[in-house]
């Protein structure tokens, strides 16, 4: 296939990195060469990312403006998967789906469904294209194209949302299983509650976590705890340390299901807080034996 990725950094350089690797049994030059192989072209903001992207052999061939991509490359290509901030996915989309063909099907890999897939398909539809939103639920604590590595996505889960047009939707399917994910496909709604849950409050839990303890006033305590702190410090407050950008658009892109997410963590967390005031030991250890009984069903051992 001819594939376009449009933001070449962790996820859109790895995602390169895996489709190109396809190639590798083929004679790889600068022409596409059989249907068989993989064409990337890739787009950045940044020109040095663009030189990088084409070291790496992330990407066929990368530029900062879609104009200079050969028009014979454009004509060809097949999915055009955006790989930005989910701010920035809707303005891409705008200006790059009057430049490609009609037959072009975009994909995205926002954390977020339902705020794009609705207004992304009106905007394609004007072309006579496709929109299909895929979440790949994978990733690093790292940044960048000089962050892209090869099998990130392999046995990762990864969501497509549901298509009348079920070409579309197999292609974009087929696209992620071929880079070895599991694909689910759910609702734009049903995805970004679930996210919610288990991705985007834990970044706001985690973040008032440390915010939490930076908030201790004897300096030598607080010295020893940063000190002290191992592994499951380092576990729980992992997201927390992430990047704030994407954190802060979680929450603004999926506002009311991270709400909803966080009013029952805080319904909970209040009901152990009661425990202890209470000494009420032997309910709180039945408390968390349920909590160890049921993290298997979300991290399986």
């Amino acid at each position: 296939m001819n594939i376009g990725i449009v933001g070449l950094g962790l996820i859109g350089g790895s995602l390169g990195l895996d489709l190109l690797a396809a190639n590798q049994d083929s004679k790889q030059d600068s022409e596409i060469n059989s249907q068989q192989n993989n064409y990337v072209w890739g787009l950045s903001r940044n020109p040095e990312t663009c030189k990088q992207g084409e070291a790496i052999a992330a990407v066929n061939i990368a530029d900062t403006d879609i104009e200079n991509i050969p028009d014979r490359i454009l004509a060809q290509t097949d999915l055009v998967v955006i790989c930005t901030p989910i701010a920035a996915i809707l303005p891409t989309l705008t200006a790059i789906a009057p430049k490609l063909p009609s037959h072009v099907i975009f994909t995205d890999v926002g954390s977020v469904k339902a705020a794009i897939v609705e207004p992304a398909s009106t905007i394609c539809s004007e072309f006579g294209q496709r929109f299909i939103g895929s979440h790949p639920m994978a990733g690093t604590a790292f940044q960048g194209i000089l962050a892209a590595e090869r099998n990130l996505f392999q046995n990762r889960p990864c969501v497509v949302t549901p298509s009348e047009d079920l070409e579309a939707l197999e292609k974009v399917r087929s696209l992620w299983q071929s880079v070895g994910m599991r694909v689910f496909e759910c609702s734009p709604a049903e995805h970004d509650r679930a996210v919610a849950m288990i991705s985007h409050a834990p970044v706001m839990i985690s973040a008032s976590l440390i915010a939490a303890c930076q908030q201790e006033n004897d300096v030598k305590v607080l010295n020893l705890a940063q000190t002290l702190a191992s592994s499951g410090f380092r576990d729980t407050s992992r997201v927390g340390g992430g990047n704030p950008e994407l954190g802060r658009l979680m929450a603004e892109y999926n506002q009311s299901a991270v709400l909803r997410s966080l009013y029952a963590y805080r319904q909970t967390l209040q009901k152990v807080i009661n425990l202890i005031e209470d000494q009420q030991w032997d309910q709180l250890e039945d408390f968390l034996a349920k909590t160890q009984r049921d993290r298997p069903f979300y991290v399986p051992e």
